[in-house]
C-alpha cells in the first residue's frame, strides 16, 4: 500500500510538471454538483454546516429508531459497538472509556460523522434536520445539555465538549512528549521471548491462586448436619399480605416502556444479571441487594444509608439517575414523561408480587 502510495505521487508530480507544458486531455473538470457532494466537512468553526435544527426529544426518537440497533437505546453499546455516553473521569484509568461526553474534542467531529458515515449501512440518508437532533440528544445522553435543548447552526458553535483542551496540536520533534529514536535494522534477535502479558485486556488470563481462590467460593460447601436435642417450636406461620390489585393495561404500556431497559435489565423467571441487576422484586427492595451484582460505590453508599425502592424514590430516579445518584454506572439518561415512569413501575410491580 505505501509502495502504491509513493508511486501515485511520484506519478502525481509527473503529470502536475508536464502539464505545463500542455494538456494530456485525461478526464474532464469536476462539476460544481460533483464538488458539493464530496464537500461536506464540518469544521470546529462550524464552517460547513447546514441550516437546520433539532431537538433533543426528536433526537431520541430519531436514535431510537435508527441507531439503537448498534449503539443501544442510551448510546451505551450494544455488543462490540461503540459506547457513545459516559465514561467521564475514566480517561486516567486502566480501561478508559472514550465517548462523545468523556473524550471527543469538537462537537463538530460528531456532526460530521453522523451526517457523513451514518447510519451504518445508509450513509447519508438522514436530512440536515435529524443530524441536528441526533447530535442534541447525544449532548444529552452525555449529561451536557437539559431535555429541553434545542441545537442549531446558530448555537452550534457555543457548545463545548468537556475534553476540547486535553487535545494539541502536535509539532513532533519540538513537542514535550515526542522522543528521537534511531531505528535498528540489524542484529536481531533469532528467538522471541514473551517479557509481558495483557492481563489488563484479559486477554491471556493465568492461572493463578487467587483465580483458584475465587473458583473455589462460587463452589457451594457440603451442608453441616447440625443435631439438636430438642426441636424448637414451630412459629405461628405469618398471614400473607393481601395482593395489591394492578393495573393491566398500565402494565401493557409499561412493558413498551421496558424496551428502553432490556438493553441492560431483565425481569421474569429466567432473568439474568447484565450490564445492569435484575429487576424481580424491585418494589420495596433496599438499593443494591441483588446477588452477584457488582454496584457502584455510589449506590453500594445508598445501600449503607438504608434507601428502599419505593414507587416515590422510583420515579426520581427514572426521571434522571445520575442526578439521584451521583457517581452511578448507569448511563440511562432517564424517562423524561411521568406517564412512562408511572407505566413502568406498574409494569415493575406486575414482577414484584
Amino acid at each position: 500500500m505505501l509502495k502504491f502510495l509513493s508511486v501515485l505521487a511520484t506519478g502525481t508530480l509527473l503529470l502536475t510538471s508536464a502539464a505545463t507544458a500542455g494538456s494530456f486531455n485525461i478526464g474532464r473538470a469536476a462539476t460544481p454538483a460533483e464538488v458539493a457532494a464530496w464537500n461536506i466537512d464540518v469544521r470546529p468553526d462550524g464552517q460547513g454546516l447546514p441550516a437546520g435544527r433539532g431537538n433533543v426529544e426528536q433526537g431520541e426518537e430519531i436514535f431510537a429508531e435508527r441507531c439503537a440497533v448498534c449503539h443501544g437505546d442510551f448510546a451505551e453499546g450494544v455488543d462490540r459497538w461503540p459506547v457513545l455516553s459516559g465514561g467521564d473521569g475514566t480517561l486516567t484509568s486502566a480501561r478508559p472509556v472514550k465517548t462523545i461526553g468523556s473524550y471527543w474534542p469538537y462537537l463538530s467531529t460528531v456532526f460530521d460523522y453522523v451526517n457523513r458515515a451514518m447510519p451504518f449501512g445508509e450513509a447519508q440518508s438522514l436530512k440536515p434536520d435529524e443530524v441536528y437532533a441526533i447530535t442534541a440528544f447525544l449532548l444529552y445522553a452525555n449529561d451536557l445539555v437539559e431535555d429541553d435543548f434545542e441545537l442549531s447552526q446558530e448555537n452550534f458553535t457555543s457548545v463545548r465538549l468537556p475534553n476540547e483542551d486535553g487535545f494539541y496540536m502536535d509539532d513532533r520533534e519540538e513537542s514535550p512528549v515526542f522522543k528521537k529514536r534511531d531505528v535498528c535494522m540489524k542484529d536481531c534477535k533469532a528467538d522471541v521471548k514473551i517479557t509481558a502479558r495483557a492481563q489488563v485486556l484479559d486477554v491471556t488470563p493465568e492461572e493463578t491462586k487467587a483465580a483458584e481462590e475465587a473458583v473455589a467460593a462460587t463452589e457451594k460447601p457440603e451442608a453441616e448436619v447440625v443435631t439438636a436435642a430438642e426441636p424448637a417450636p414451630a412459629a405461628e406461620p405469618a398471614p400473607m399480605p393481601e395482593p395489591v390489585a394492578l393495573d393491566d393495561a398500565l402494565i401493557k404500556k409499561g412493558a413498551k416502556v421496558f424496551k428502553k431497559c432490556k438493553a441492560c435489565h431483565q425481569v421474569g423467571e429466567k432473568a439474568k444479571n447484565k450490564v445492569g441487576p435484575i429487576l424481580n422484586d424491585i418494589i420495596g427492595q433496599q438499593a443494591a441487594v441483588v446477588s452477584g451484582f457488582k454496584y457502584s460505590k455510589a449506590l453500594k453508599k445508598l445501600n449503607g444509608d438504608g434507601l428502599v425502592w419505593s414507587d416515590e424514590n422510583l420515579d426520581v430516579f427514572l426521571t434522571k439517575p445520575k442526578k439521584f445518584v451521583k457517581g452511578t454506572k448507569m448511563t440511562f439518561a432517564g424517562l423524561k414523561k411521568e406517564k412512562d415512569r408511572i407505566a413502568l413501575i406498574e409494569f415493575l410491580k406486575s414482577h414484584s408480587q
